[in-house]
């Protein structure tokens, strides 16, 4: 059975004191009140960066760069109707104050305490790789 890759980019932002920007998934939309790192789908013509770049600024009032965005690893998950291939990057350099500008609730979390938030299938086996790099 064949399925539609859809490609996500996502971006694991990381504050001063060690913590981990979390967003909780509005009502509405697939996967309601799980929490995932911040950043959405791949627009054709745009690369990953690009990507962080927009979204961040959509959702969360924030910029940064590309020279601001590392990658770190991904994820390869397959749901019922699709299979995400979502790049994660890691950023400590942005300037503005998180704040979900789409209504959504946001939270900075230590990285030993991201298992206590419900998250998306594809994020959880993102958890152990973020918590060894900070």
């Amino acid at each position: 059975m064949s399925r539609k890759i859809l490609l996500v980019a996502a971006c694991a932002l990381i504050d001063a004191d060690g913590r981990i920007l979390l967003a909780q998934r509005p009502e509405g939309k697939s996967l309601a009140g799980l929490w995932e790192f911040p950043g959405g789908k791949v627009e054709p013509g745009e690369t990953p960066e690009e990507t962080l770049i927009r979204e961040l600024d959509e959702e969360l009032g924030i910029q940064t760069k590309e020279a601001c965005l590392a990658p770190l690893t991904f994820a390869s998950h397959t749901y019922e109707t699709f299979h995400l291939l979502m790049p994660l990057y890691v950023c400590r350099r942005f300037e503005g104050i998180p704040h979900g500008r789409e209504g959504q609730a946001i939270k900075w979390v230590k990285p030993n305490a991201l298992r206590d938030y419900p998250m998306p299938p594809a994020d959880e086996p993102l958890i152990p790789i973020i918590q060894d790099l900070v």
